[in-house]
């Protein structure tokens, strides 16, 4: 099998769009969560809290032809991806469109202002507004094939519609194709656009944080007074590449893939089964080919949710026991919901590369219900490790696990 490295990554987000810009936020021990007024005009809406993006540019080429079939999600990603291959040193390089470089990539949903459109025409009976894009707009998968038209990408795309696990799932899924041989390189991970929609979608649940007045406080991740999540926005885009194709171009190794597990709960849509999170945690420890002794930092999925934090944890504790240190970014940048599996895996990298991993913020009292970890609290924790875990769970029960390794 080959051996899989990520040698470049693009990202939008709301903590920055760089490592030196995240790490200072990060570093800073506050979070990004803003009151959302335009949402008071919702009736029934309990939650006013999001995590938009920072603010990005776009070069020129972003045109009005080449951007007319892209709402914000594939923008987003696409312009990741962009940034991505320049930072691998592979922009305009003969393998982007040789056949040999793919995408997969994910998103829960497709634009949300063009699902409005269609509805509207629903309740209206009226096309008006609908055009040729509309569509291309609102599918699922509109971050991946926008992607691969924008940089002429010719190789396999892969879609992974899979909510939470999207940009997880899509990590691991060009991670396997290319330690099969099948492909040399892809472009990974996923992308979300922040909109009314998706918080009413968890509103309904009674999984959103009604802090509204609090925005610094919340969410809470595994703290006794959690009281729900808040969804983010952004984007992030890692090449992984052949290990014996990236060092005879000369290319800088960010860390190493080395292990991925996924699964399904085959139990419930939206209550999460800490046996099926636990199996696919191993499957990827398995993959790496190491024992759970050799990881060294863990990063949750940690919604803040009632039931979702309790079997994370049950889960972590069953299979890496209680000594490893875990935190989740969430707790600085909300539920980027597609985008979060490719945000948490670079942002946790660079915290192994940098030897420091940032704290769970809002944390003070830990849930009893959750089990007994080592949660990095207060300024952080400075920890030396080559191995570490990232781990992602979706409604549907779709569970994700990525080994990454420290590249040395």
């Amino acid at each position: 099998m080959k051996r899989v490295v990520v040698t470049g990554v693009g990202a939008i987000s709301p903590l920055g769009h760089d490592w030196p810009t995240v790490l200072a936020s990060l570093r800073s021990l506050r979070n990004a969560v803003q009151r959302m007024d335009a949402w008071d005009a919702y009736e029934g809406l309990n939650t006013r809290l999001g995590v938009p993006a920072r603010p990005f540019d776009l070069p020129e080429h972003y045109n009005r032809k080449a951007t007319r079939s892209m709402g914000r999600v594939a923008l987003m990603g696409t312009r990741a991806s962009e940034m991505a291959l320049a930072d691998a040193g592979l922009l305009g390089d003969p393998l982007v469109g040789s056949g040999r470089m793919g995408v997969s990539y994910g998103s829960s949903v497709g634009s949300p202002p063009a699902i409005a459109d269609f509805g509207r025409m629903i309740v209206e009976k009226n096309t008006e507004g609908i055009n040729a894009n509309t569509y291309i707009k609102m599918m699922s998968h509109t971050a991946a094939v926008n992607i691969g038209v924008f940089l002429g990408l010719t190789g396999r795309i892969i879609t992974t519609s899979s909510a939470c696990a999207a940009g997880s799932q899509g990590i691991g899924y060009a991670f396997e194709a290319i330690q099969s041989g099948r492909q040399l390189a892809m472009l990974a991970g996923g992308a979300e656009e922040l909109d009314v929609i998706d918080a009413a979608v968890f509103d309904t649940l009674f999984a959103t944080s009604t802090k509204n007045d609090e925005p610094q406080l919340t969410p809470r991740p595994f703290d006794a007074d959690r009281d729900g999540l808040v969804l983010g926005e952004g984007a992030c885009t890692l090449v992984l590449e052949e290990l014996e194709h990236a060092q005879a171009r000369g290319a800088r190794i960010l860390a190493e893939v080395a292990g991925y597990g996924t699964n399904s709960d085959g139990a419930h849509v939206t209550q999460p089964k800490s046996q099926t999170m636990a199996q696919a945690m191993r499957l990827a420890l398995e993959d790496a080919g190491i024992p759970a002794s050799e990881i060294g930092y863990v990063n949750a999925h940690g919604t803040a949710t009632d039931h979702g934090d309790v079997a994370e944890s049950a889960a972590t504790l069953a299979v890496l026991g209680d000594r490893v240190p875990i935190s989740t970014l969430k707790s600085y940048m909300g539920h980027t919901l597609g985008a979060c599996g490719a945000l948490e895996a670079w942002m946790s990298i660079m915290m192994m590369r940098e030897g420091w991993f940032s704290p769970n913020l809002n944390l003070q009292n830990v849930d009893p219900a959750c089990a007994p970890l080592d949660y990095v609290r207060g300024a952080g924790r400075d920890v030396q490790t080559e191995w570490i875990m990232s781990n992602n769970f979706a409604f549907g029960g779709i569970n994700t696990s990525l080994v990454l390794r420290r590249w040395q």
